[in-house]
């Protein structure tokens, strides 16, 4: 609201200027007053307040709050029976009306301290200021909560509040944390276009309508662990810009999620979805380790790494990397400006990082880089399927001299844990990738059937080149297996140096095969 346009109440005008074109004091007039409660002289204040009983429908629009005023407001309010406040009920003989707390427009310059109130009909606070920390910890809110627009300068603390109807905070301004720990949102609940600038914490809250925070922008990490969505849950082009965890949250019947932008984490470990859901995310890294997904699901993702450990899942479940920006329903595209330009121009990759634990049958790749991806542990991997592009990492290429014989490894796709192991031995050559941190020790013997389940997912899907490379890769590895008989290993390397497996190609100019036996 301008201070050159009066509000379209009965105001309080208080230090006017008409020759500035200031209008002074917004406030609505205090019934059989001129003037807001502030400006109230103070025997007509407590003349007044006298005349409130817990429970009273209050209306004081674009008044200025002192911390004192607002107490000496809220105590005359106290139903001493309960110990909490009670507002806006509106009773009349036998008939009920609806009634409201009214704060739209005021400025709170201290602490607005409500907890445990009981706003009994509608609770507005649209284009409110609280300058000092908002305290609705433990409040019910019976009617519909109207916070539209409303700017909280400090903590926002609505921890165990109870929303019994809508709850309306679109376009809110959070600069301090928004503190709704355990809270209940009932009906209906929007955060469209709100901004978080800090913090945002709705762990262990319950959204029992459907919720909304399309187009809203997370400057802080975003917690939702462990929070329950009982239907719909709407977060269309959010832009989180920290993390967004929604660890162990219940997304009961949500049929989507996104698309939405994240430049940190989206930590779904241990979330639990009870039906079909579409999962459409621009995010750098998204974690599902023991996800569980009640029906079918399809997971759409740009530029993210994805940790898929012990996910579960017993339908039918699709991994796909999307390749060009994400459409909206009303057909713009999602805004990506959060994302820094790629090292590589162009480079939109999703790279998996781990299926160890995951029961393979259902699951779909398209499009996917597995150059990184943990296979070791992973059940029924014959029966994955691999659509589109899907890439693995591949052999050092180069030649290496420095070493007698010299080794020379043939191209061909490999798996990470190949690399890890043979980084790890003692006459290791370079351009073999090492370990990352917490890809645990797999060796030979438990790649050996990793390769194989693999060879057969390729062979099904009639890709005979990368069948071949897999069957290099198991022959490789039982051959360098240190449980399996010595026959069998005396068979192998013979195998392998008169080229029974390893492909043609021996080195120009020499009757050696590919590599040396003790590295190739």
């Amino acid at each position: 609201m301008s201070t050159s346009e009066p509000p379209t109440w009965p105001h309080c005008a208080h230090g006017a200027d008409p020759a500035a074109g200031a209008v002074g004091c917004p406030g609505i007039h205090v019934p059989g007053y001129t003037a807001c409660l502030a400006h109230l002289a103070d025997a007509d204040r407590g003349a007044y307040l006298a005349t409130l009983t817990p429970g009273a429908s209050i209306d004081h629009r674009g008044t200025t709050f002192t911390e004192s005023l607002l107490n000496a407001l809220l105590n005359a309010l106290r139903d001493p029976a309960i110990g909490r406040f009670r507002l806006g009920d509106a009773v009349f003989g036998s008939a009920i009306f609806e009634g409201a707390a009214r704060f739209e427009w005021a400025t709170f310059e201290g602490d607005a301290v409500f907890g445990s109130a009981i706003f009994e009909g509608a609770a507005r606070f649209e284009w409110a200021t609280f300058e000092g920390d908002a305290v609705f910890e433990s409040a019910t809110f019976e009617g519909a909560a109207w916070c539209d627009a409303a700017t909280f300068k400090r903590a926002a603390r609505f921890r165990s509040a109870t929303f019994k109807r809508a709850a309306w905070f679109g376009s809110v301004t959070f600069e301090g944390a928004a503190l709704f720990e355990s809270a209940t949102f009932k009906r209906g609940t929007l955060f469209g276009s709100a901004t978080f600038e800090r913090a945002a914490l709705f762990e262990s809250a319950t959204f029992e309508g459907g919720t909304t925070f399309g187009s809203a922008t997370f400057e802080g990490d975003a917690m939702f662990g462990s929070a329950t969505f009982e239907r719909a849950a709407w977060f269309d082009s959010a832009t989180f810009k920290g993390d967004a965890w929604f660890r162990s949250a219940t997304f009961v019947v949500a049929d989507r999620v996104g698309p939405l932008v994240c430049t940190g984490r989206v930590v779904l470990s241990g979330a639990v979805f009870g039906g079909p859901v579409t999962l459409s995310l621009a995010a750098r890294r998204l974690e599902c380790r023991r996800t569980r997904w009640s029906s079918t699901a399809e997971i759409r993702l740009r530029y993210a790494t994805v940790d898929f450990a012990h996910a579960v899942f017993e339908y039918p479940l699709t991994i796909a990397a999307e390749p060009d920006p994400f459409v909206l329903i009303d057909g713009r595209q999602l805004a990506e400006d959060v994302f820094p330009i790629p090292p590589i121009p162009g480079d939109h990759r999703v790279r998996v990082a781990s299926l160890r634990g995951v029961d393979a049958a259902h699951l779909v790749l398209s499009d996917l880089d597995l150059s990184g991806c943990l296979f070791a542990g992973t059940v029924h991997l014959d029966q994955l399927r691999l659509d589109g592009a899907c890439t693995f990492d591949t052999a050092p290429p180069a030649v290496h001299w420095r070493r007698w014989p010299p080794v020379r490894f043939t191209e061909r796709r490999v798996l990470a844990e190949e690399h890890h192991w043979r980084a790890s031995q003692p006459r290791a050559v370079r351009g073999w990738n090492v370990a990352v941190l917490g890809a645990g020790r797999t060796g030979p013997l438990q790649l050996a059937p990793v390769y194989r389940a693999l060879r057969k997912a390729f062979e099904d899907g009639k890709h005979e080149p990368g069948a071949a490379d897999f069957y290099y890769g198991e022959m490789e590895m039982r051959r360098h297996a240190d449980d399996i008989p010595r026959s069998e290993q005396g068979l192998l390397t013979a195998y392998w140096v008169l080229s029974g497996y390893a492909p043609p190609g021996p080195w120009p100019g020499s009757g050696w095969p590919c590599s040396s036996p003790s590295s190739c």
